[in-house]
């Protein structure tokens, strides 16, 4: 975008620079205020309807909220990409976030990167020293059909640059690597990177020029996806022979997110503490304390299976239909009828029986009292 204007929050794609910049720079949304029935009762149409639009949107983009797992991997996150300060005749180490789907990992990532973002322009500026604007976070997501030349060319359309519509595999590596000094990029995101059919001349070909930006680029390589390991990325699995994806294994680390568990009592005050944070959130009249935490623990676990992903899907689409049925609280009888990914539901029956026959619980136990 050329005319300055802010792309809206629900238009973002963060595959663009300026969107991913908007994304970073804009202030967090503010949470409608909480009203009682008599003042929603009394609201003007046309108030009503904005405020229920309000809480449409809040509802909609409840996260992320910090928890454990998210400030487990940013910790280890800042790790790695605080220590890459080497001098530009060192390849530094690359990150892999590799769990399996509804664990929150790109939510968790772009919260990283965004936070990256802020400290790098706060402590640095928005210009470089040669008067380019900054940009310290390149974005893109891969496909299926990723090669060499289509990352490359997936870079370049990050940055806009005009010379994305001509140009061999090699040319188009070289503008990349001026947009990448020119911006003064220090950390690069590569989503999905599941997609890569390791086992194809196009994974070996990805591999061998991750290892080249890895070298060249005075970068942090962090790439996301789901089984990673299986797929040959770190030199096991199905291409452990292939000596280009050894190398990249040597030089990269490996992250996880662990789901929440409830067969702990460490992992049953996660739980808790995480249905906190989202009564905390929720924007509805009737809403009461523990309407999450005490009265649907074990229900929304069994929903969810204890996958971030899952939990925040269900508690959105639940609250919208509340805010649209008047309900104006949630309760068993109500989420029953929203409907969650497939995984969830497929996986959901065997547990909810073992929590309803007590067999496994998700309330941690009461706090015991010191005697006075």
């Amino acid at each position: 975008m050329n005319d300055g204007s802010v792309p809206q929050p629900g238009s973002l794609a963060l595959s663009r620079k300026e969107d991913f910049k908007a994304f970073a720079e804009s202030p967090r949304r503010s949470r409608p205020d909480l009203l009682t029935r008599k003042q929603l009762t009394f609201l003007p149409t046309q108030a009503r309807a904005d405020y229920d639009r309000q809480r449409r949107q809040w509802h909609a983009n409840i996260g992320p909220v910090k928890t454990p797992q998210l400030t487990e991997l940013h910790e280890d996150l800042w790790d790695i990409v605080d220590s890459n300060e080497q001098d530009g005749d060192k390849a530094k180490g690359a990150v892999a976030v590799d769990a399996f789907p509804g664990l929150g990992k790109t939510t968790s990532v772009l919260a990283f990167a965004r936070d990256f973002h802020q400290r790098e322009i706060e402590e640095s500026g928005a210009f470089t020293s040669q008067g380019h604007e900054r940009i310290p976070v390149c974005r893109v997501g891969l496909t299926g059909n990723t090669g060499m030349k289509d990352l490359n060319l997936a870079m370049l359309e990050f940055f806009g640059h005009p010379g994305q519509m001509r140009g061999t595999t090699a040319q188009f590596g070289r503008r990349v690597l001026d947009c990448v000094l020119s911006c003064d990029v220090r950390l690069v995101v590569l989503d999905d990177l599941h997609f890569l059919k390791w086992g194809q001349k196009s994974g070996i070909e990805v591999s061998n020029h991750l290892k080249w930006i890895a070298n060249e680029f005075p970068v942090t390589l962090l790439m996301v996806g789901v089984e990673l390991a299986k797929k040959g990325l770190f030199g096991e699995g199905t291409n452990g022979r292939d000596t280009a994806l050894a190398q990249t294994g040597r030089r990269t680390t490996r992250l996880g997110i662990r789901p929440f568990t409830i067969d702990t009592e460490a992992g049953r005050r996660e739980w808790r503490q995480m249905l906190l944070a989202l009564e905390q959130r929720v924007v509805l009249t009737d809403k009461h304390p523990g309407m999450l935490a005490d009265d649907l623990s074990d229900y929304l676990f069994a929903r969810s299976t204890g996958h971030i992903g899952s939990l925040m899907t269900l508690i959105n689409r639940s609250c919208q239909r509340a805010v649209r049925t008047g309900a104006e609280r949630l309760d068993q009888e109500l989420i029953d009828r929203v409907k969650n990914d497939e995984a969830s539901e497929a996986a959901r029956l065997e547990l909810q029986a073992a929590l309803e026959k007590k067999r496994l619980t998700s309330r941690p136990r009461p706090r015991s009292r010191r005697p006075v």
